[in-house]
């Protein structure tokens, strides 16, 4: 492991009310935070935010010392939250979907995650396969169906890592770079718009978080064994922060 690991921290859903009430509530939101609470239709959709918004504070804490409360997030020119002031060069990134919260902290370095549920739906497999680039697209055609949508599931999701941690979201063209597999090796991606010198700078992992889940994790300057998880499956597991 590396002495400088990116933190992975996972959250069950049937674990938000809990963990929510171990930290304090919502009285550590901001105003902000607490009117889009308020405006999210859905008690699993408030559920998730509000799990989501606790989880990087409390992740922030586990790695600075600061407590939970004194958090605050500003966004960057994308949209991606930072905490505000700046502290300790930490970075974090977020991604909910129903039954997982998760959240990915850094020092100094780009990171980013997202989650999904999997395989992914026919519905989805229609809508998304067209944003893909050239070579993922072939790569799924060439596959039979049931095995197409469960890797279309880890391309997006690797996707949207990448881009969450390039800070950009998913403001750039989905078709426009294509991740790679090999049968050994890493994943890597091909980005026309990254300098070629900058090739390995981003380390990604795929992993299976629990059944039905589909999680990516990108890091700027990342290697084998750089990733440390944390599963907070009920507050037993819950380490002092």
């Amino acid at each position: 492991m590396s002495a400088d690991p990116a933190v992975l921290w996972l959250l069950p859903e049937r674990a938000v009310e809990s963990f929510v009430t171990a930290l304090g509530g919502r009285r550590l939101l901001t105003e902000e935070e607490r009117a889009r609470l308020e405006r999210l239709r859905g008690e699993g959709a408030r559920r998730r935010f509000l799990g989501a918004r606790l989880l990087a504070r409390y992740a922030l804490s586990a790695r600075s010392g600061r407590p939970p409360h004194t958090w605050r997030f500003r966004p960057g020119p994308w949209g991606r939250p930072e905490p505000e002031p700046p502290y300790e060069e930490l970075r974090f990134n977020l991604s909910h979907t129903e039954g997982l919260v998760a959240c990915v902290t850094t020092h100094g370095r780009g990171c980013g995650v997202d989650v999904e549920c999997a395989p992914a739906s026919p519905d989805a497999v229609t809508h998304l396969i067209p944003h893909l680039a050239d070579a993922e697209r072939a790569e799924l055609a060439a596959l039979p169906p049931a095995a197409r949508a469960d890797r279309l599931s880890e391309i997006w999701v690797l996707k949207e890592a990448y881009l969450k941690a390039l800070g950009t979201g998913i403001t750039r063209d989905m078709a426009g770079f294509a991740f790679a597999a090999p049968p050994a090796g890493p994943i890597t991606v091909h980005d026309p718009r990254r300098p070629s010198w900058a090739g390995d700078a981003w380390w990604f992992e795929l992993l299976r978080p629990a059944p039905g889940h589909v999680l990516a994790v990108a890091t700027e300057d990342g290697r084998p064994g750089d990733l440390c998880r944390i599963d907070l499956a009920d507050l037993s597991d819950l380490p002092a922060a």
